[in-house]
């Protein structure tokens, strides 16, 4: 694509993500200093609708990018935006009034959504993906037992396990002791492998220590569930594209659809950013819509995702300058609790 075409979809892309109108050739002349005439910038949108960048919603109307339109646009054109020091400060300020990782999880979502006026989803992280702090046994019966996970950065997850084997309190609390001393700082994803290399000669038992390690895998197989969190959803009745209640009415069926939405978002499991236009999505009811998914960290590794979900029209520069400082801000806020003793 010629310098001209990129400056005119450019011009249109920002014009129709600005005003939700159709873009004319004479709109397009008389607010951008393009240095050509109408006319000519007329062919010009005529030749990018012809390569698929542009289209024309009805004969008489002015025209709008196409999903490859915005992708190009994205990719090459858009200017980036940055966020002044209040907005910086009050993401800040939010996050450190949470503790719990839930809670940060949720706050950061509804920021998200605050700031861009979209809605926001975000996944909390599961408890395999951490690292381990300590083990709580608790006996509920003799052969029932609540086994608290409690991972860094401050994940707590309790799950009940029927077990075969019959347990006083001394002896999970034996037990506990031992994992304790023995599994701190393993990541819970391995805590079955390290089990029997760590656990067994400590413990000296191996009546106890068969028990104990039957107890660990069935509360790891018993799984948690992951939590997923919508936000500003009410955002999307303020966009034009979605005053039709029947066009808007799949989508937010389909955010209450928290299996659909954990695919969506864990499929997007490497670092950093990612932005998915239209029919990229690959799901019926996202096919007018923009998602752009950020991951977020603890030393290094992606724990869980946060996204924006909007129009195909989406503000994507000021989205983008949002989401990567979020993610940001967030990885240190995790980083802060991994560190505390």
């Amino acid at each position: 694509m010629d310098q001209r075409k990129m400056r005119i979809l450019q011009a249109v892309t920002d014009d129709y993500i600005l005003t939700a109108e159709p873009v004319g050739s004479r709109t397009i002349a008389r607010k951008y200093s393009l240095g050509v005439s109408p006319a000519t910038i007329r062919n010009e949108m005529a030749d990018l609708e012809e390569l698929g960048y542009l289209q024309q919603p009805h004969a008489s109307a002015g025209r709008i990018p196409s999903d490859l339109g915005y992708r190009y646009y994205v990719d090459g054109l858009m200017t980036p935006a940055s966020l002044d020091e209040e907005e910086r400060w009050a993401i800040q300020t939010e996050l450190s009034r949470r503790t719990a990782i839930e809670e940060l999880v949720h706050s950061t979502a509804q920021v998200v959504a605050s700031m861009t006026r979209y809605a926001s989803l975000a996944v909390v992280p599961r408890i395999e993906d951490a690292i381990l702090k300590r083990v709580e046994l608790i006996a509920l019966d003799p052969q029932v037992v609540l086994v608290v996970f409690v991972g860094i950065p401050g994940l707590v997850e309790h799950r009940v396990v029927e077990t075969h084997r019959s347990w006083t309190q001394e002896e999970l609390a034996r037990v506990e002791a031992v994992l304790n001393d023995c599994l701190e700082g393993v990541s819970v994803r391995d805590l079955g492998r390290t089990l029997y290399q760590q656990v067994a000669d400590v413990l000296g038992d191996p009546d106890l220590y068969d028990g104990a390690a039957s107890l660990l895998e069935d509360a790891l197989a018993a799984g948690g569930d992951e939590r997923v969190y919508v936000e500003g959803a009410i955002n999307l009745f303020h966009q034009p594209e979605f005053r039709d209640v029947d066009r808007l009415r799949p989508l937010l069926e389909f955010l209450e659809q928290k299996d659909a939405l954990l695919n969506i978002l864990s499929s997007h499991g490497q670092s950093g950013l990612t932005i998915r236009i239209g029919q990229e999505n690959g799901q019926g009811p996202l096919e007018g819509c923009s998602l752009v998914m950020a991951t977020y960290e603890v030393g290094g590794q992606v724990v869980g995702q946060i996204g924006v979900l909007g129009p195909t029209r989406l503000e994507y520069s000021r989205v983008v300058a949002v989401m990567r400082l979020v993610a940001e801000e967030l990885s240190q806020a995790l980083a802060r609790r991994r560190n505390r003793p």
